[in-house]
């Protein structure tokens, strides 16, 4: 039944375990874990993450309590909720391309025929109309 987990590779038996060999263990741990740890102590809201806003209770004396306002917080959370022109000078992206300059290329100017075409009424159109008026009525007095 060797190599079931009974016994160390090579066939030796390993020592127990005393709380000295325990200790040791541990504390090699706590050092190799203390190497790569940073300690944070501000911390700040993911502005990117959307927050979910629960109200709070009516009756509730401590949600009625004025709290000092944390400004760089609400710029944060501000500058988040902009849309991307505003955000940023150029597109970020190559989807943002499309649309990012919304601004018309030439002035409009609504008495210029040649390029507005509004809808004018013809005979034809007016006679359609009055068609489709009178089949609407009969259709509704049913």
């Amino acid at each position: 039944m060797a190599g079931h987990g009974a016994g160390a590779p090579g066939g030796r038996e390993k020592a127990p375990l005393n709380q000295v060999v325990l200790n040791a263990i541990q504390s090699e741990t706590v050092k190799k874990e203390k190497r790569s740890q940073k300690l944070y102590t501000e911390f700040n809201i993911n502005p990117f993450h959307k927050v979910e806003v629960v109200a709070g209770k009516p009756m509730s004396w401590h949600d009625n309590l004025e709290e000092v306002v944390d400004e760089s917080f609400l710029t944060a959370i501000h500058q988040a909720a902009l849309e991307p022109t505003k955000k940023y000078t150029e597109p970020q992206t190559t989807s943002q391309e499309i649309g990012w300059y919304s601004a018309p290329l030439i002035n409009r100017d609504v008495n210029d025929r040649r390029l507005n075409f509004h809808r004018f009424k013809t005979e034809i159109t007016k006679y359609m109309e009055a068609a489709w008026c009178q089949k609407e009525q009969t259709v509704n007095l049913q």
